[in-house]
């Protein structure tokens, strides 16, 4: 049962489709028969009929073999031909044959086997916004054209009208979105907290995507707002322990009033704290005063760092803290330059994040592209000015790490997942690499990270579950669910005396 179920008309299935995914072990095209199949439960049941028995059944071991492995763990390499060995949610070995004769079996002929994407920061309740800001940027520059703006507008007006149940869809469908690009583990920046209820909607929506989820509790406002202080109870509730698909991050935005409180609470409580650090909000002085005062430390993530000075960049980087970069966001909505050779010369960790859905997509391809183009575009620039000392020109598989280790790390979470290491957790992706947009395959990382997208995106794991199948999603009635997004969508608008304009010019 979710938010989403109707008391009142029984036989309407749960949206999300819990059944079904634990009935996957069956196999057969009658895994959905007490189902109603609308197209979108067809489609689901004609790829789940080619879904191997047992794969994902507790007590049964699950063999990807045969594809093209890359690990992203130097210890273990990577293998033209290999298999990777799961055993109850974990991964067990990774080798370039392995002879598990009583395993479930997944031909990987052809595909990519690598771990899953992590996005670090997402802001999963703007889902319903999707492209309205297109042309946004992040505050009101005096322009007619950006009297339409982030700040004003979706924090602003949209979001001061979400009720829990449009938290909840937004959070859902976001996730699932995300899964069907291959992103296994998320942190949701929701910056929705209006009242307890709402954050539990928020918790229950990104716990149902069923993917890897770290819940950002971040500020909200109104009469009803119980930020940051509430953030007790959610932590006895919903993450009393630390091994389980969903953890918690503090966030602690320090151009809010009372920042400090929040810090404060994070660290009594042991989580990471999490916050926006952008020049264009004016806040270089406060981050400056942090950092002097030793209030950094490895616990810290930091998103953009654009518009900081030297001395804040040494700060963070002495106390170890993480960067999260959201390149082509950062390029587009006017938060500054994105620091990526700042964070690489500084030796931080820096991982990739989609940001807002708002104004850009929220998948992985699109960011590890922005990352390394903007990156090489600098690099040769000064190299063509006869730069002597130019900056290395990150390479694909630079770009890979960001994308998949470095976020898990980042989120302290790379004993947990971020590559395919025995012992981690099977959060693995299956890529299509004889696609029309990639045969013939030359080169594993620079295919990844310079021709796919989310359509090569055949099969995704997350703690060996199977989340999508030979490229569609299971488990989900997703034509239901796209009703109750749009649904949502109508009632934002309306209450933010907003229009639905779709040929509609800002300004």
């Amino acid at each position: 049962m979710c938010r989403l179920c109707d008391s009142t008309q029984p036989d309407l299935p749960c949206p999300t489709r819990r059944d079904i995914l634990t009935t996957t072990a069956a196999g057969g095209a009658a895994l959905l028969a007490s189902v109603l199949l609308t197209g979108g439960a067809a489609a689901q049941q004609t790829a789940l009929s080619t879904l191997p028995e047992g794969v994902g059944a507790p007590g049964r071991r699950t063999l990807i073999k045969g594809g093209i492995v890359l690990s992203v763990d130097d210890a273990v390499g990577n293998f033209p031909v290999g298999d990777v060995l799961i055993e109850n949610g974990r991964i067990l070995e990774v080798a370039a044959s392995i002879d598990a004769p009583d395993a479930a079996v997944i031909d990987a002929t052809g595909k990519i086997v690598m771990p899953g994407f992590i996005d670090t920061h997402h802001h999963q309740f703007e889902t319903a916004l999707r492209s309205q800001l297109a042309h946004g940027i992040l505050i009101n520059d005096g322009r007619a054209v950006n009297a339409t703006n982030y700040y004003d507008t979706v924090l602003q007006k949209f979001s001061m009208v979400y009720r829990p149940r449009d938290v909840y869809i937004n959070e859902l469908f976001g996730g699932i979105a995300q899964l069907d690009a291959g992103v296994t583990t998320v942190m949701d920046v929701s910056q929705i907290h209006h009242s307890p209820e709402h954050s539990d909607a928020a918790i229950e929506g990104l716990r149902d995507a069923g993917r890897r989820g770290v819940f950002g509790y971040f500020e909200g406002w109104g009469e009803g707002a119980r930020y940051p202080d509430d953030a007790r109870r959610i932590r006895e509730q919903y993450f009393a322990s630390d091994d389980q698909l969903t953890t918690m991050v503090m966030g602690g935005e320090i151009y809010l009033p009372g920042y400090e409180k929040a810090w404060e609470i994070g660290r009594e409580l042991g989580l990471p704290i999490a916050l926006h650090v952008v020049g264009t909000f004016g806040m270089q002085p406060t981050f400056d005063e942090l950092g002097a005062a030793g209030r950094f430390a490895d616990d810290n993530i930091f998103i953009h760092m654009t518009g900081m000075s030297e001395q804040g960049w040494n700060y963070a980087a002495d106390a170890g803290a993480h960067v999260s970069l959201a390149v082509p966001i950062e390029m587009h909505m006017r938060h500054g330059t994105p620091p990526i050779q700042k964070a690489i010369d500084k030796g931080m960790g820096l991982s990739l994040s989609s940001d807002v859905e708002c104004t850009m997509s929220a998948d992985m391809f699109t960011q590890m592209r922005g990352l390394i183009t903007l990156q090489r575009m600098f690099a040769n620039a000064a190299a063509l000015e006869g730069v002597a000392d130019f900056p290395d020109l990150m390479q694909p598989m630079d770009a890979i790490r960001h994308a998949t280790i470095a976020g898990a790390e980042g989120l302290k979470l790379g004993k947990v997942t971020g590559s395919l290491t025995p012992g981690k957790a099977a959060d693995i992706v299956l890529l299509d690499a004889q696609a029309i947009n990639v045969a013939p395959l030359n080169n594993v990382a620079g295919a990844v990270v310079t021709l796919m997208e989310r359509s090569n995106v055949d099969t995704v794991l997350v703690n060996g579950q199977v989340k999508k199948w030979r490229g569609q999603l299971v488990g989900f009635d997703i034509e239901r669910l796209t009703s109750e997004l749009a649904a949502s969508r109508d009632y934002i608008f309306e209450q933010a005396g907003i229009e639905v304009d779709l040929f509609g010019e800002p300004g």
